[in-house]
């Protein structure tokens, strides 16, 4: 019996092809949307998660003064070489202490310039940061201490200034000053905030100092633990050494800020996650729509067949066999626009990745349960028109012209 509902069903529908499509419509786009953001917002949670253990979840971030509503104010002095030593001697289970300071300026080489990020680091700063090199070497002690006019540039700046070619040994104009690149980082591409970690020049940071900043502040100090190390330890150890050498007495504010790096990526997933989530309902509601439009659809499908259907209940039809009829009708449209929708999703989700650059991430899950929600869709805004159908009077269903 159900298949002869399904095959009347098909029939039905296929008298009124144009109808049919423009029912199943808000279907089709409600579940191609949800899949098409909850792939989407897969593939950018995946992608953040990717440049955070790019970073390394060992890594914090240590930097002057406090940020955010009731908070000191992030005008507090910088850090300082002993302070980095006094990091370095006095923290244990700890890889490396990186100072880092960091500047925009302009880049020239030959007839090409740009503007660009240089950074002021010693070689602490690439352990730190996993970062190997593509050509060239690390910087000598003999230049970390003189503070020669050396640097190692990144892959977008090799790019743009050098026409990606062979740039150790050549020169480039750095603010004011000419700088021979000893090296070329290898490819990052775009960080989780959108940032392009290629678009750097690294330089000694008695260099940045002396002929950039003209200062010798440290604005960051990244800390690299141990692999088994507990990072909310280390954490602690860096707010009380900091805390000592600041002056800080108790009950009074830091006025830096230790961040871990563990923290950041959970913030970040949590973030996405929710924004997924919130684009996701958004999407659900047009599939809301679809089903009113199916039930409108079914109740007028029923006022052209009243006549047929009084027939079919005078003949002996009873009234769940009807009932099911018209419930199997609205299903199978439902359906179709469901798996026209997974379709759609998947293949707008395809599209966006691959502009996007972020990984092609299918949740089957959210597929199976777009694909059931769009069956229970037909089944609640279709049960109405059935029931109104199976209780039709037959002799005033036959009276109808």
């Amino acid at each position: 019996m159900l298949m002869e509902a399904v095959r009347l069903a098909q029939q039905a529908i296929l008298r009124n092809m144009l109808r049919s499509f423009l029912t199943v419509l808000g279907v089709v786009i409600g579940v191609g949307a949800v899949i098409a953001m909850v792939t989407i917002g897969n593939g950018t949670t995946a992608k953040v998660k990717a440049d955070m253990a790019r970073l390394g979840s060992n890594m914090l971030f240590v930097s002057p003064g406090q940020f955010g509503p009731g908070r000191a104010s992030s005008e507090a002095k910088p850090f300082n070489f002993r302070d980095l030593e006094t990091m370095r001697t006095q923290l244990s289970n700890v890889r490396v202490v990186a100072p880092v300071a960091q500047k925009s300026v302009t880049l020239i080489a030959g007839s090409e310039n740009r503007t660009t990020l240089v950074r002021g680091v010693d070689n602490a700063y690439f352990a730190a940061q996993t970062w190997d090199l593509a050509a060239g070497r690390e910087f000598l002690d003999a230049e970390l201490r003189s503070g020669r006019s050396v640097c190692i540039i990144g892959a977008t700046v090799n790019d743009k200034l050098f026409g990606g070619g062979e740039a150790v040994g050549r020169v480039l104009r750095v603010s004011k000053i000419a700088c021979e690149v000893i090296g070329v980082l290898t490819a990052r591409g775009q960080s989780g905030f959108g940032s392009d970690q290629d678009d750097v020049v690294i330089m000694p940071i008695r260099t940045f100092h002396r002929r950039i900043a003209g200062n010798t502040d440290i604005p960051s100090l990244y800390v690299s633990a141990n692999e088994d190390a507990d990072t909310a330890k280390i954490q602690s150890d860096i707010e009380y050494l900091m805390r000592e050498r600041r002056n800080i007495t108790p009950g009074k504010r830091d006025d830096f800020t230790v961040r871990d790096m563990k923290q950041i990526a959970e913030t970040q997933t949590a973030t996405t996650t929710m924004l997924t989530g919130l684009l996701a309902a958004v999407a659900g509601v047009s599939l809301l729509v679809g089903g009113i439009g199916i039930m409108n659809i079914m109740l007028v499908s029923v006022t052209e067949r009243t006549r047929e259907i009084g027939i079919r209940l005078a003949i002996g039809a009873l009234e769940r066999q009807v009932l099911r009829q018209f419930l199997v009708e609205a299903v199978v449209l439902s359906l179709f626009g469901g798996v026209a929708g997974i379709a759609l999703g998947l293949g707008l989700a395809r599209i966006a990745t691959g502009a996007l650059g972020i990984p092609f991430s299918i949740e089957p899950n959210i597929v199976a349960i777009a694909f059931l929600f769009s069956a229970a869709v037909g089944v609640v805004f279709g049960y109405f028109p059935a029931r109104r159908a199976a209780r039709l009077d037959p002799i005033e269903a036959l009276r109808r012209e």
